[in-house]
């Protein structure tokens, strides 16, 4: 879901923070992929025509998808499972960031099928979550926290950043202290990446804030790492870190190169040996699909050799 009501100064995803006026729009466009998706890959079977893919991960990200209306995701998930089967035991997550939530929205959630959260943290020092433009608070994610556990959630993954600008070491192992205090289920911690066209290349580059060294950025990274692994914590890819059995389902198909269907704005797919992704401006998207030409939105990026 590409909406959001900031954009991160440090985020080159494809999101819009000025565009809520296209949901309605964008969901209907959303939902004609699917059904498109699900209807190019039917088989026959005794019983008819069936879907070909049975679905056991579905991965609701961003942008910011716990900024638009709670009704839109239940729509969308509803029309996935009219159209794939999906799996009874099928992890499904959804990307939530504080102040977008309230525990109205965590229930209905939970209620319509979504087991596993992703919440973005990314530090506990409010000054830092203001230098890097996000839109919440410490506390504010500690009441998300608490909501969704008290609507039912047992599968919750924490975001964290490091290298973060005037970020110290220090900054870190309170982080991290903060976290293992809550004890999520999932923990994954990003270094920040500079990109060009970003509000904080911007102010790394006039120096209006600075990153450390690299040698600190790897005193950052090693301490969480060798921290997070004595709480139990398995380092299983490059990013992430789970208690046993919450491995990300979602993450390790896409290490181990399963087949994948993306839909919506920048979505990527891997069917058939071959790798696509949709195209990033939503009113070409939109525009497309209204039309009746969504596969001009796609691009194909490789062909895997075996």
């Amino acid at each position: 879901m590409p909406f959001c009501r900031q954009r991160c100064y440090y985020c080159d995803f494809t999101s819009y923070a000025d565009k809520y006026d296209r949901v309605a729009r964008y969901i209907k466009c959303l939902k004609k992929e699917i059904v498109q998706y699900a209807n190019e890959n039917r088989i026959m079977s005794e019983h008819g025509l069936e879907p070909q893919y049975v679905i056991n991960t579905i991965y609701i990200g961003g942008g910011t998808p716990s900024s638009i209306n709670e009704e839109h995701i239940i729509d969308v998930l509803d029309t996935i499972k009219g159209n794939f089967k999906v799996k009874n035991n099928a992890e499904i997550t959804i990307e939530v960031n504080p102040g977008t939530v309230d525990r109205d929205k965590l229930e209905a959630y939970k209620h319509c099928g979504i087991n596993r959260l992703s919440i973005g943290l990314q530090a506990v020092q409010d000054e830092i979550l203001k230098r890097i433009g996000r839109i919440h608070t410490y506390k504010e994610f500690k009441d998300t926290y608490y909501y969704a556990r008290e609507s039912g959630f047992d599968n919750i993954n924490v975001d964290l950043m490091i290298d973060l600008p005037d970020q110290t070491i220090d900054d870190v192992k309170e982080s991290v202290k903060e976290i293992l205090s809550l004890k999520p289920e999932h923990i994954s911690v990003y270094s920040l990446i500079l990109e060009q066209n970003t509000k904080m290349y911007e102010m790394i580059s006039s120096k209006i804030v600075s990153i450390a060294p690299d040698e600190i950025e790897r005193q950052m990274y090693w301490y969480v790492k060798k921290t997070l692994e004595k709480h139990k914590y398995n380092h299983y890819e490059i990013s992430n870190f789970a208690l046993a059995g919450f491995e990300s389902r979602h993450n390790m198909n896409c290490w181990n190169q399963q087949e994948y269907i993306g839909v919506g704005v920048s979505a990527s797919s891997f069917m058939e040996n071959k790798r696509y992704s949709n195209i990033q401006e939503i009113e070409t998207y939109i525009d497309n699909i209204e039309k009746g030409a969504p596969n001009r939105n796609l691009i194909l990026e490789e062909t895997l050799v075996k």
